[in-house]
């Protein structure tokens, strides 16, 4: 079985348990983990409103590089591309134009963010004291990211991993259009 070959020889990661039939539900939580193990993302395929794009989006998010491949514009199966070429990912010609973003094939890319961007590391405590004014915002009515960063008066940088890891101990979720709310507890 492929599974237990992969799970043997490499790493297997999810966030649903062993042995459950594969759902277009999961796509995105799955293709979320995927986005964030990746330096980039290129989208060779995707249609105006599609898998791909959610990834696409999750990618920006985790603060990846988006890339991708062009189509004829009366292509239904190339509107995504076209969209995000459009937003500005970065157009794939060929192999050259995806080394020429990550750096090469030895030398990783290095970016240098500004100063005002980068966050000082954070107390367990001042982690702990930021979930809780991040929580005291939310609620079941989803609310946009860019907006809760406004509220809480933060720098996008020091709330978007405080984000990420409400989202993977399942407090918050995310939904389409930025909205973050709180998770429905069963």
């Amino acid at each position: 079985m492929l599974a237990q070959e992969i799970g043997e020889q490499g790493l297997r990661l999810s966030e649903q348990p062993p042995g459950l039939q594969p759902q277009a539900r999961h796509f995105p939580q799955r293709n979320r983990i995927v986005s964030g193990l990746c330096r980039a993302v290129v989208v060779v395929e995707a249609a105006a409103r599609s898998g791909s794009l959610i990834t696409a989006r999750t990618a920006l998010d985790q603060g990846r590089e988006v890339l991708a491949v062009p189509g004829h514009p009366f292509d239904a199966r190339a509107s995504g591309c076209n969209m995000l070429i459009r937003d500005g990912a970065t157009l794939v010609r060929s192999v050259e134009d995806v080394l020429d973003v990550l750096g090469g094939p030895q030398e990783p890319a290095r970016r240098e963010l500004p100063p005002a961007t980068v966050s000082q590391p954070r107390s367990l405590a001042d982690m702990s004291a930021l979930h809780g004014q991040i929580l005291s915002r939310l609620g079941p009515s989803p609310v946009a990211e860019d907006q809760l960063i406004r509220d809480l008066k933060l720098s996008a940088g020091d709330v978007a991993p405080e984000l990420v890891n409400l989202e993977l101990e399942g407090r918050i979720v995310r939904q389409s259009g930025g909205l973050v709310a709180l998770a429905m507890r069963a």
